[in-house]
């Protein structure tokens, strides 16, 4: 399973930083979605991502330009710009109908040898595989934001999923420089479920006047030694995205445990949503 040519679909945080990795590492990558627009954006926050690498020192001229270089917009029509691809990596919003939609596409039009796999950080995988008529090629490659930097990439098979996809699919993660670890598919795979507990119950104690974000923060980072805290992480990756999570997870899993916090829903109905927004636990 050689992989060349890799499709990302979703030009939003997720997917045009899944483009930036795969075009770092030597694939020729291309970003769809169904704003052309959003491309462009996303395209220029690649841009944006590797001025700012070169101006600290991490990244060379030359090797700016050439990760541009192997950085594209795929064709507007999925079916015309699944054709080309050896690796396609779905990264659009957390709504498993419109996931099980693009791939049937990608099951229709996809070559035989293609790997389709999800962004998904919740959603059943075996289902979206479902939907493309060949499970066998489907598995989940959950990323983490900001993707260039984060080094973990989760690496969900199901039931289905061959072990020459797996294998295919892990060596492309190495490639791309994450360190990957291989969970089978059950709710909230081993990440959201942890994450999404830890930063839960940190959400309480706000709403229970334990003690400031920032405090609460600071007691993970300096007590237990996490690279960020639960809230400022929880601004980082979405309001909205961990309310979908707690609301999924709730319902397959245990209420008790994953009951979305009032506060979480009040903030999101005021469309304070983190970092994206300007505002969430912290002003940005």
């Amino acid at each position: 399973m050689e992989i060349r040519n890799v499709l990302v679909i979703g030009s939003g945080t997720m997917g045009h930083g899944i483009a930036q990795v795969a075009a770092q590492a030597g694939y020729e990558a291309r970003l769809f979605d169904v704003r052309p627009e959003a491309v462009r954006q996303g395209l220029d926050a690649v841009a944006a991502n590797l001025a700012k690498g070169v101006d600290k020192g991490k990244v060379t001229a030359e090797e700016r330009d050439a990760v541009l270089s192997r950085l594209d917009a795929a064709p507007g029509d999925l079916a015309v710009a699944a054709r080309e691809a050896d690796l396609v990596v779905e990264a659009v919003p957390e709504k498993i109908e419109l996931k099980q939609a693009i791939f049937r596409t990608l099951g229709a039009e996809a070559p035989a040898h293609a790997i389709l796999a999800t962004n998904t950080s919740s959603l059943p995988v075996a289902a979206i595989a479902e939907a493309s008529g060949a499970p066998e090629r489907v598995l989940g490659l959950h990323f983490f934001n900001p993707v260039h930097i984060m080094q973990l990439l989760e690496l969900v098979r199901t039931e289905a999923t061959s072990p020459e996809v797996v294998d295919a699919a892990r060596a492309a993660g190495e490639r791309m420089g994450k360190t990957v670890i291989v969970v089978k598919d059950s709710p909230g795979f081993a990440t959201s479920r942890l994450g999404l507990v830890l930063g839960l119950e940190a959400i309480r104690m706000v709403e229970e006047g334990v003690a400031s974000a920032a405090d609460i923060d600071t007691a993970m980072e300096l007590g237990y030694r996490h690279p960020m805290g639960p809230l400022k992480l929880t601004d980082l990756v979405g309001l909205d995205v961990r309310l979908g999570i707690a609301e999924h997870l709730a319902k397959v899993l245990d209420d008790r445990r994953f009951d979305p916090p009032a506060l979480l829903r009040k903030l999101v109905a005021e469309g304070k949503l983190g970092k994206k927004s300007g505002q969430g636990f912290y002003t940005w």
